[in-house]
């Protein structure tokens, strides 16, 4: 793919196009593209991720096989081109939540989090813009967490108060 390509694809990517144009340029430039044929591994749930990924081309299976580290133990996901795999991985060390496999021949654009924390920090309109979604998504997560919190107090609440 031409460079061109790579940052439209980038600019898709919610998260991504929070860096603006030039910050995709650099990304796109840096990113490494990996090609998987039918049936192969990108990543296994538990490994230790230092990049993200984005679906260039094909299809590939998120599944999450650990009920120990997943809400949703043998959830399967399909997911296509756009689709970035990993994102938090882009800002901090984490472990793999879930394995992904490619289910036909398939292609991603590999993020290292070196490369998009250097372009964060070279773009700090970007960073700006970067932190105050995630705040709003860490917000969103609390406040879905609270409700579940309300709910199983209910539950465990005897009938006729306490």
């Amino acid at each position: 793919m031409a460079i061109e390509d790579d940052i439209a694809l980038l600019e898709g990517v919610p998260l991504l196009q929070l860096l603006g144009r030039e910050g995709l340029r650099v990304i796109a430039i840096s990113a490494d593209t990996r090609s998987l044929n039918e049936g192969e591994v990108l990543f296994r749930e538990g490994q230790f991720a230092d990049a993200a990924y984005v679906v260039v081309s094909g299809r590939l299976r998120v599944s999450h096989e650990n009920p120990e580290r997943s809400a949703k133990p043998g959830h399967n996901e399909e997911v296509g081109p756009g689709t970035l795999l990993g994102e938090v991985a882009l800002i901090t060390d984490t472990k793999r939540p879930a394995t992904a496999i490619a289910l036909e021949p398939s292609a991603v654009l590999r993020i290292p989090r070196v490369i998009f924390m250097r372009t964060v920090e070279s773009y700090p309109e970007s960073a700006v813009r970067l932190a105050e979604t995630l705040s709003a998504r860490v917000s969103a997560t609390l406040g879905e967490l609270e409700g579940v919190r309300r709910r199983l107090d209910a539950i465990g609440t005897p009938a006729g108060g306490r």
